[in-house]
């Protein structure tokens, strides 16, 4: 039986300075990758990648393109120089344009200006200081709920969601700054009854997946539609929906209630899993994937260097999963 895989595009947070460099080093035609992206934005990213600075590239509407392009570079190298083509792909927030790139229904070009202007939006939706996320550790999805009604409730300031479903032991919630405030102030994990509860504030520019980014919805509601989608070569798991994809029409909706909608990342991967996938490969800067996937005993391969594509390619030798 043909081993089927799973290819995963991680989102913001896993960009670094210096993303992507041995592939460009490595590999002429992610030169051009790199090329498209300068030309598209009209300005320097592959610099911006590759030597910073950090501040800069940790700017949302920096990191999206960023983070876009170099899984894109990555995904051609196991495409053109293995053959490799995944069952279904999937991604974390934006990594999901990466995926939509990959299934060849949407251009690298627009989807860049997609992103780009899906970073501004967001980063527009909220005044700075105003919203946060917190990445919270040691409870259940129910109890995450109620944490949150209870920073809206005494803090008095809202909203408190959750966010990111990332992994049974972490979710991350996001909302208004006084909310988060609160709760890291004032609860602990008696107050669950559970032994050890960890809330680590998030170093981000705004609260993702949550209400509050509703003007960004509106923003890319107009945008996104005047974008030549097509239907994608594999099926993609969205994360507004958790099931697979097939159509265009779809692909463009579910990406608008993507940006309010919190990420279930676990329910993915269980989707994943449930269709077929039994290998899964890391298509993209960092190992924040690998990471959760090892969380939930699923293992993800990471392919940050040399040595991990050559583990990929040992690994993905069997045959094609398509």
């Amino acid at each position: 039986m043909t081993m089927k895989w799973g290819g995963l595009f991680p989102g913001q947070g896993s960009q670094y300075v210096g993303m992507g460099k041995f592939l460009y080093e490595e590999f002429s035609f992610v030169k051009e990758v790199f090329e498209e992206a300068c030309d598209t934005l009209h300005f320097n990213l592959k610099k911006l990648c590759f030597e910073g600075p950090e501040s800069d590239l940790a700017l949302t509407y920096n990191t999206q393109p960023a983070i876009l392009t170099t899984s894109v570079a990555y995904a051609k190298v196991l495409e053109n120089t293995m053959g490799f083509l995944p069952h279904m792909s999937a991604g974390h927030s934006v990594g999901e344009y990466g995926a939509i790139v990959f299934a060849k229904a949407l251009s690298l070009s627009e989807a860049l200006l997609a992103v780009r202007r899906r970073g501004e939006a967001m980063q527009e939706a909220v005044p700075v200081g105003t919203g946060g996320m917190m990445a919270v550790m040691g409870l259940t999805e129910d109890q995450v709920k109620q944490l949150c009604q209870l920073g809206v409730e005494k803090s008095g300031y809202g909203p408190l969601e959750p966010a990111n479903f990332n992994s049974p032991e972490q979710i991350v919630i996001s909302g208004h700054i006084k909310a988060l405030e609160w709760v890291k102030d004032h609860v602990k994990a008696e107050d669950f009854s559970v032994k050890k509860m960890r809330l680590i504030p998030l170093k981000v520019s705004a609260p993702f997946h949550c209400s509050m980014m509703k003007p960004a919805t509106q923003v890319m509601a107009q945008f996104l539609p005047s974008l030549n989608f097509e239907s994608p070569r594999f099926p993609v798991i969205q994360n507004a929906v958790n099931a697979p994809v097939t159509h265009k029409e779809d692909l463009v909706q579910n990406l608008i209630q993507q940006i309010e909608a919190p990420v279930h990342w676990v329910k993915t991967m269980d989707v994943l899993q449930e269709q077929g996938c039994q290998r899964f490969v890391e298509v993209g800067s960092g190992k924040v994937l690998s990471g959760l996937g090892k969380k939930m005993g699923v293992k993800v391969i990471n392919i940050q260097d040399l040595e991990g594509l050559k583990q990929f390619e040992k690994e993905w030798s069997g045959g094609s999963s398509c």
